[in-house]
């Protein structure tokens, strides 16, 4: 959930093996976990990267029998991308963070870092991203990380056997950042269960431990922040959407990236409430257009009325404004639970927030040596107690730095050195 629109660590009496980063001499500056999850890592401070990579973009149909409504032709099969190398090397999988396509700023990054270091790297959108909602999803309903991670290992498949032939490998390795950390998790272990690829070593990048725990949090980071409440929604959109586009018309940046959010972030030095609207709202908006298409897919009435057939010259504006106001505990308890207890009767509410969580599979975790951490002592998605749940279960294996928000520091050097130096050692 790194956003681009826009400490201390807790000791206690953890085993001396984690790894922490040194507070004092671990160089990322940004020390308000808020404007580094906003801000990302300024320019000089970034990792030294290829300016570009040759990617190649591909598609695949998963399901081939399924009618896509007209309104969402363009999403008919699933995208995701190749960076590969001309000699055998080892082929890692990267699954983007919520909401995101294989193009989102983080996936850059591991594309870049990973293919500097040799690897072929097969990047895939998350299960939220519509383009994934439409065209790779059992249920198209996501959220569900158990039956979302089972479709990522279905695609992980397919688009294998799609470019075998292209390349030759050497070893499998899987990661994902936000979200696809989380995610990453449960595919390695239905992969340790199947042996389809049996993944040398698996990589959590700033994971949640519950998913609904970290959207609650996301949910709260905007209701309580944005001026006047969320009835004021549209005129705080309009307020943040106005002033980026005034740094864009300077002509001073000419791309989305942390350089564009940072000189936005010097010319409005907007407070702390504002940054966690803004964090929220990121959240939000990725979760609306999920929301959306998925309600679409399934004709379920949530948000449109149910049968109507939305064509290409309708408008979708108010669906999207309706599609906003509803936060993540509206979408668990109004459809996300109420579709997955139609199918099983017995579960209850909480178990399937349970299921949700890095929680029901701690024990395949805390045995898993090939498994590894990395994450921020001051991660703003993470409830009281989860960095201590990281730290018990991970214990060696996982690497907490005192600051950087949530992927703020993603991009900053010592931390792509880790990521790199995790997969080659």
């Amino acid at each position: 959930m790194r956003i681009f629109i826009i400490t201390i660590l807790i000791f206690l009496s953890a085993p001396r093996a984690i790894l922490y980063a040194d507070t004092e001499t671990y160089g990322y500056p940004i020390n308000n976990p808020y404007e580094a999850t906003v801000i990302g890592t300024p320019g000089q401070l970034q990792a030294s990267l290829p300016n570009k990579i040759s990617i190649t973009p591909l598609e695949l149909t998963v399901f081939k029998n399924r009618k896509i409504p007209e309104i969402l032709w363009y999403t008919e099969s699933l995208k995701y991308s190749l960076a590969s190398q001309e000699q055998k090397a080892p082929l890692i999988f990267t699954i983007s963070g919520t909401g995101s396509s294989v193009s989102a700023p983080g996936m850059r990054i591991l594309q870049k870092a990973l293919y500097q270091a040799g690897f072929h790297v097969l990047s895939l959108p998350s299960p939220t991203h519509p383009n994934f909602v439409t065209s790779a999803s059992t249920y198209s309903v996501p959220g569900h990380i158990v039956e979302d991670s089972a479709d990522l290992y279905r695609v992980m498949q397919l688009a294998w056997q799609q470019i075998r032939n292209d390349i030759e490998i050497t070893d499998f390795y899987l990661t994902g950042y936000s979200l696809g950390g989380a995610q990453a998790a449960f595919v390695a272990k239905i992969d340790d269960k199947k042996h389809i690829f049996n993944f040398k070593r698996v990589l959590m990048i700033n994971p949640p431990v519950s998913l609904y725990n970290s959207a609650s949090i996301l949910d709260k980071l905007l209701a309580k922040n944005i001026p006047g409440g969320m009835g004021h929604l549209d005129d705080f959109i309009k307020k943040v959407l106005n002033r980026l586009t005034e740094i864009y018309r300077t002509g001073e940046q000419v791309e989305f990236n942390d350089a564009f959010f940072y000189k936005a972030y010097q010319r409005y030095e907007p407070s702390k409430e504002t940054l966690k609207a803004i964090i929220g709202l990121a959240f939000r908006w990725s979760a609306a257009n999920m929301i959306f298409v998925s309600d679409v897919i399934t004709n379920s009435g949530y948000v449109k009325p149910k049968n109507l057939k939305l064509s290409l010259t309708d408008s979708l504006t108010d669906y999207f404004k309706v599609s906003l106001r509803i936060g993540f505990l509206n979408y668990f308890d109004e459809y996300l639970f109420p579709f997955f207890e139609t199918r099983h009767p017995s579960l209850t509410r909480n178990q399937l927030i349970h299921s949700l969580s890095l929680k029901s599979i701690e024990e395949y975790l805390r045995e898993n040596k090939k498994i590894g951490l990395i994450t921020n002592a001051d991660d703003p998605i993470l409830a009281p107690g989860e960095l201590e749940f990281l730290q018990d279960v991970f214990q060696s294996r996982a690497k907490i730095y005192p600051r950087g928000g949530h992927l703020g520091n993603m991009g900053y050097q010592d931390n792509v050195d880790y990521i790199v130096n995790f997969f080659l050692n």
